[in-house]
């Protein structure tokens, strides 16, 4: 079998990779719970209908698709059984990007390659983009010291619902990830996971096309990204996305921590899904990865990565990712995008790098 199904089949993200799966002349599956919306979406292409991730799952056991890709938030809770099934048969990727589902995946790695499978996490915008930087900056050097990532999508909004899944994969937390609380954000210190406040450690960047923004820390699957791809001991995510209000920032961590509470957790996650947004056009051209990395002699070097509309982007990197490993240029084991392509995948979804480099003063 090469077919390849998209899990979610009726979302945004979903629709963007079959488009660009089309593209490359491949065409998928639309797997999802709802046959008249799945039909509307596919306009044409196969569907198959599953009323759960655990229907999901059984039907893949059956029909072992060569690969699964999993647009299916939050991703804490779908990715495990999804990646269950996919074996001894399938590869598998998904679209995380929360630290805690990115660290479980890569912790499949022994799993995926004794079955001579790949599973791939991480495969869109954010996580690509700024891990793509920092291998292309990391190539032919030594071990990296210090790293700060900082991803800033140029999003264009539909109009319509948050959705269960997006407000599950946010307000979730950090369930199971080590170095501090659920509701803490993280960094590494020592080569190790630690705490960190939310949003802290705010910079204002201008970007290569000008414009200025503020991106602060948030304990996104990067972070874990970043680290594997140089090695360094200190490493630091950071988003456009984060609040930038100082009062905001200051309250963040007392507001995260009543999350902890039950209740407080369903009404919020209730509350979010419910949130409408209108329609809006993308802020920005272009969306950029950035990194600065730092080694031990004091040399320093930054880059950037300009992509188009982060939505897009997250259906070309996917699409890239499947062709890839149906023409067997995979590996056994679970990786995150640029770990298993390279710094050159990026640029075959339409990157530019930007690099520079100087001494520490």
């Amino acid at each position: 079998m090469h077919d390849v199904w998209i899990l979610g089949g009726t979302g945004r993200s979903a629709r963007a990779i079959a488009a660009e799966l089309l593209g490359r002349g491949i065409r998928p599956v639309l797997v999802g719970r709802d046959a008249g919306r799945l039909e509307a979406a596919g306009d044409g292409l196969p569907t198959l209908v599953a009323g759960s991730v655990a229907e999901t799952a059984d039907a893949i056991r059956r029909d072992r698709p060569a690969v699964v890709v999993n647009t299916i938030g939050p991703f804490t809770e779908t990715a495990a059984p999804l990646l269950r099934a996919c074996l001894p048969a399938s590869h598998y990727l998904d679209l995380a990007n929360d630290l805690a589902a990115v660290s479980a995946t890569l912790g499949q790695d022994q799993a995926f390659a004794t079955a001579g499978r790949t599973a791939v996490t991480g495969a869109g915008f954010g996580v690509t983009a700024t891990e793509s930087v920092v291998v292309k900056l990391c190539e032919g050097r030594p071990t990296a010291s210090r790293v700060r990532v900082d991803m800033v999508p140029s999003l264009a909004t539909e109009e319509g619902v948050l959705g269960d899944a997006l407000a599950g994969t946010i307000v979730e937390g950090l369930p199971g990830v080590a170095g501090g609380g659920r509701y803490q954000s993280r960094r590494y210190r020592g080569g190790r996971l630690a705490p960190a406040r939310l949003a802290a450690d705010p910079i204002r960047l201008t970007l290569p096309d000008g414009s200025v923004v503020t991106t602060a820390g948030m304990p996104l699957g990067e972070l874990m990204a970043a680290q594997r791809a140089s090695g360094a001991a200190d490493v630091l995510s950071a988003s456009s996305e984060a609040p930038a209000a100082p009062v905001v920032r200051a309250v963040l961590p007392a507001a995260a921590a009543l999350l902890n509470l039950g209740p407080v957790r369903s009404f919020a996650r209730r509350r979010l899904a419910a949130v409408r947004s209108t329609a809006r056009p993308k802020p920005r051209e272009h969306s950029w990865g950035h990194a600065v990395v730092e080694w031990p002699d004091g040399s320093r070097r930054e880059g950037w990565l300009r992509v188009g509309e982060a939505q897009a982007w997250t259906g070309a990197v996917p699409a890239e990712v499947v062709r890839r490993l149906l023409d067997g240029e995979g590996r056994p084991g679970a990786y995150t995008p640029a770990a298993l392509f390279g710094s050159a995948l990026a640029e075959a979804c339409g990157g530019e790098y930007q690099l520079s480099e100087y001494q520490l003063s």
